[in-house]
């Protein structure tokens, strides 16, 4: 039997049958030493090959195979660095939710999703999220970091889930497809999804005042078949996005400003840091690159997975707000 995974709660998963029901189900041993570098070789939106197990009160399935995946998207795990953590798989579409200061997201953090999610095919939107709380210096960021991402061809929405604004136009872009929503605890995926299929009931929390960081309210990634034909999973929120399985001279090709350029540099294996006769740079010094972008592209290339996390939103606040100057 055929079925598409619904939740992944480590050892059991809830698999939606061609027919419509809902099975628990657990895994054969053998995934597990199949060479898979995953802490869950088996994510929501795979779709397996189970056999039910009818020997309990309850109909169980073990499943046996995991089908070929389209696509995935992962990041290193928390505990294991040398390990990924595969949020979810077969996805057609990414909305990554940004706050301004409620938590704030970082430049550096939006550019690590968007390479990860270039590298593996993932269109990826981004959704700048309670836009209802904006007093004027935070209207002023948001809307220069939208401008940033824009230039480079992103597609932004502005969205309230409690004023309803932009709701609408996010769900017309979720039609038909397997959507995932992303982002920091506390940017609100859950309310919105809330906004958007009030049944669902989703858990929520509010933002922690001491840290403004979130309280974590999905534990995990979960798919739901909404009433407009649409599917979304939603994921835990991400504290950190480390880079998984990329070369160095590969980096620059998933920043698609960067990738325009790339044949005009001098050398074919420009790193872009401190060769001569490089078009990034040149390109950079014309203000024709975002100084973000390459910053978040330096780190990427030095491996500074440790410390991205840390309070350098400030920083990216600082020199952003020179750069309107």
């Amino acid at each position: 039997m055929t079925g598409l995974v619904y939740k992944s709660t480590g050892s059991w998963y809830t698999v939606k049958s061609e027919q419509g029901d809902f099975i628990e189900c657990r895994m054969k041993g053998k995934f597990r030493i199949k060479g898979i570098k995953s802490t869950n070789p088996i994510a929501v939106g795979d779709i397996v090959d189970y056999e039910l197990e009818e020997s309990s009160d309850t109909v169980t399935g073990t499943i046996h195979n995991i089908q070929e995946r389209k696509n995935y998207i992962v990041r290193k795990s928390v505990n294991l660095s040398h390990q990924m953590h595969i949020i979810a798989s077969n996805i057609d579409r990414v909305f990554l939710l940004i706050t301004i200061n409620n938590p704030p997201t970082t430049f550096n953090f939006i550019d690590r999703f968007l390479v990860t999610a270039e590298a593996y095919g993932i269109e990826t939107i981004l959704v700048f999220n309670k836009i209802d709380t904006f007093d004027e210096a935070t209207l002023d960021e948001q809307l220069y970091m939208q401008h940033v991402y824009q230039e480079i061809g992103y597609k932004c929405l502005r969205v309230s889930s409690t004023e309803m604004k932009g709701i609408e136009e996010l769900k017309e872009l979720m039609i038909g497809k397997v959507s995932m929503f992303s982002g920091h605890s506390g940017v609100g995926k859950s309310t919105l999804v809330n906004a958007m299929e009030p049944t669902l009931h989703l858990k929520t929390k509010t933002i922690s005042e001491a840290s403004k960081q979130g309280q974590h309210t999905t534990t995990f990634a979960e798919m739901y078949d909404l009433s407009f034909d649409a599917k979304i999973i939603d994921t835990p929120g991400i504290k950190g996005f480390g880079i998984v399985d990329m070369e160095k001279e590969e980096i620059s090709g998933y920043f698609p400003e960067f990738f325009k350029l790339k044949e005009q540099c001098k050398f074919n294996n420009c790193l872009h840091k401190d060769e001569p006769h490089c078009a990034i740079k040149a390109a950079l010094e014309r203000d024709e690159i975002a100084w973000s972008r390459y910053r978040s592209y330096l780190k990427i290339l030095e491996g500074d997975d440790e410390n991205y996390r840390t309070d350098i939103h400030n920083e990216d606040r600082i020199i952003s707000d020179k750069t309107r100057e």
